[in-house]
């Protein structure tokens, strides 16, 4: 079974015919109001695969002298500008934006914090990290360190450096130490050792956690999500329980989460621009078929339908990007 890090799915395929100087030309003269700007913008941006966007903003930046996401700011409505300024952010950078405004929310964001870091994989943890300090001129781990608080700060940390074993190898008898210690630490005690769930958790292979789950199952006659809701409580909960949906079904976890994003009484478009970009070229065509698998209807489908906010050129440029959905 492979890790989910190294799955690939592309959704945003590159375009053989692109002409970033030529798609620079045309942005250009929509921008200037030579063209319907928002529908320009539309049919060439979500076309067109990240590294083809970065072309395309040099030679905007050749012909204009300008930055293109700052023309954007008073030429397109401010949905649409937003989803437009993700597509063209590195996805480092992206992360990095994410993580401020969650840390910086009242109260901070937990589940934002908890979704971008249990998903990311050691390079992207790093570059994120780094992104992060040139757009901040601030160490990542220490807004980590002063934003939060206990066994969920260590749990957070820990995601953050980045040292989780990506191997592929699984190993049976770790797997039945593992699942014992966490068994002894939670189940079989009284109280828990956090800590123990966190090392387990935060540092081992997801393959070797499938196994790890299967054999804990078998010590304990429960799942781990299970256990973890008797044992452990707040956001060191959430956070555990999210690592535990991404090993067992990593495309499901993000599908639920797209789902409760518009199904609210107001629809979440920060959730949906950054599910939807952040996984546009990696799995998304995996979570299009999980939602669909789980909730009946197809992603493309759900928004289409939305009756909360997402409408117009948002909402084109939204169903763009995930056009590959499966029964459309």
């Amino acid at each position: 079974m492979t890790s989910f890090w190294t799955e690939t799915k592309r959704t945003t395929e590159e375009c053989a015919c692109a002409n970033p100087h030529a798609d620079a030309l045309i942005i250009q003269k929509s921008i200037q109001g030579i063209r319907e700007n928002e529908q320009t913008l539309i049919s060439i941006i979500t076309a067109r695969c990240y590294s083809q966007r970065q072309l395309i903003i040099k030679e905007y930046r050749k012909i204009t002298g300008k930055e293109l996401k700052d023309d954007l700011k008073t030429n397109i409505t401010l949905n649409f500008e937003r989803l437009v300024k993700a597509l063209i952010t590195s996805p480092a950078t992206f992360d990095a934006k994410q993580l401020k405004k969650a840390m910086e929310s009242y109260e901070s964001d937990k589940s934002i914090m908890i979704e971008i870091l249990t998903t990311r994989n050691n390079k992207q943890l790093k570059e994120l990290s780094e992104a992060y300090f040139n757009e901040y001129k601030k160490n990542l781990l220490d807004d980590i360190n002063s934003g939060t608080t206990g066994y969920f700060r260590k749990a957070l940390i820990l995601l953050t450096e980045g040292k989780r074993d990506e191997s592929l190898e699984v190993n049976k008898n770790l797997a039945k130490q593992d699942a014992q210690s966490l068994y002894e630490a939670g189940e079989r005690k009284w109280g828990t050792d956090e800590e123990k769930f966190i090392e387990i958790l935060c540092l081992r292979s997801f393959s070797q956690l499938r196994l790890i789950f299967e054999e804990y199952k078998i010590i304990s006659h429960r799942e781990i999500e299970e256990s973890i809701k008797r044992e452990i409580a707040g956001h060191l909960a959430e956070l555990l329980l999210a690592i535990v949906n991404c090993v067992k079904n990593t495309a499901g976890f993000f599908a639920e989460k797209l789902y409760k994003a518009l199904k609210g009484t107001e629809t979440d478009k920060w959730a949906l621009d950054r599910i939807i970009v952040s996984r546009s070229e990696t799995d998304l065509l995996d979570i299009q078929t999980a939602y669909k698998k789980q909730y009946g209807s197809s992603l493309h489908s759900a928004i289409q339908t939305s009756q909360t906010h997402v409408s117009g050129h948002y909402k084109t440029g939204l169903m763009n990007v995930i056009k590959m959905s499966e029964g459309r």
